[in-house]
């Protein structure tokens, strides 16, 4: 199971001699094991009594099963992890196949390795009598829902989805730098209930963040000038063409959207707001969109994945000359029919 399962479900690791933290997420392997201490040790990992960590290519079985044999008498559990377990496994597999046979003790034992193949044998025991905890990247609908959920569970805020998603084109998809900013956030909000896409706005991101909004809004407001300047200062300052793609997309996508909403006989201010347009925005983006004219608005998503697409590498133009282009074209200073 995913390791955001498993937090909801801790108990499901009760009676087994072995659990494996597999995948390279650091964020998820820490919160499942400062779970697994409060269930099985009853404190968290920083006091917990009962907790032994060694090193995989540092010790050897004998001295970890031994380890597991050692109760404490503060603690009627155990818990002996073994970091970077890849080699570990390798050199002492049979043995760990018997051990993980061995179900309902009051020691657990927890590998934490890079990867862990579903078709050797000793997966297949820890399948049946253990857990296999998948600790890998969130991605997509999957890591802005785990932030929605995160804010109201860890902070009790209401972080909307657009709020959720804006972050991640911010500040990426590490959930630990993204716990931090959903930290930062939840003491500038103080006591309101909700975080908004506004307060991501100001808060996340630096000012590089600052500089892609003044850009996107350049772009909107027809100042091709001020927008190819605040790209220069982004690309100097060594941000990546994909991740300034991504705050474009944020803004950008829902203009798409409003529009073909007016296709299917919506009034425009109307359609910027169920977009999910920014209400104060709304005025400048009916300008924006009257100024374009449907044509362009209507290729807007086809643009952007145009460029997404030669970002990725299916393009022989430059990255910069790529992106140069695409605000460009955005700002409606080249002909639609370049597409």
């Amino acid at each position: 199971m995913h390791a955001t399962e498993f937090q909801k479900n801790v108990s499901s690791a009760d009676g087994a001699s072995l659990v494996v933290l597999t995948g390279g997420e650091r964020y998820l392997k820490a919160a499942v094991m400062n779970k697994l201490c409060l269930h099985l040790l009853g404190s968290p990992i920083e006091d917990s009594i009962g907790l032994s960590r060694f090193v995989g290519k540092d010790t050897d079985f004998r001295t970890v099963h031994d380890e597991l044999a050692m109760v404490s008498m503060f603690s009627s559990n155990k818990l002996v992890v073994v970091d970077d377990a890849d080699d570990f496994v390798k050199q002492f597999r049979p043995k760990l196949e018997d051990f993980a046979n061995k179900t309902g003790r009051k020691s657990l034992l927890v590998l934490d390795v890079s990867t862990f193949p579903k078709s050797t044998k000793l997966a297949k025991i820890v399948d049946k009598t253990g857990t296999i905890i998948e600790c890998t990247e969130l991605t997509g609908a999957a890591l802005t829902g785990w932030l929605v959920k995160e804010a109201k569970a860890e902070h009790k805020k209401q972080l909307t989805h657009d709020a959720a998603g804006l972050m991640v084109e911010l500040a990426g998809t590490s959930l630990g730098l993204l716990d931090q900013e959903l930290q930062k956030l939840t003491s500038y909000v103080g006591e309101r209930e909700k975080i908004t896409v506004e307060d991501v706005r100001t808060l996340v991101g630096g000012w590089k963040a600052e500089t892609t909004w003044t850009m996107i809004n350049a772009v909107r407001d027809g100042q091709v000038d001020v927008a190819l300047v605040c790209l220069e200062k982004l690309l100097n300052a060594g941000e990546a063409p994909p991740k300034i793609l991504g705050g474009v997309n944020f803004v950008f996508r829902k203009f798409a959207d409003a529009t073909e909403r007016v296709c299917q006989g919506s009034q425009l201010k109307a359609a910027l707001k169920d977009a999910g347009v920014f209400p104060r925005d709304i005025p400048s983006a009916e300008s924006y969109l009257m100024r374009i004219r449907r044509p362009r608005a209507l290729k807007i998503i086809g643009k952007l994945a145009e460029v997404d697409y030669g970002l990725k590498g299916g393009s022989r133009l430059t990255d910069r000359m790529q992106m140069e282009d695409l605000l460009l074209w955005l700002a409606g200073a080249i002909p639609v029919e370049t597409l």
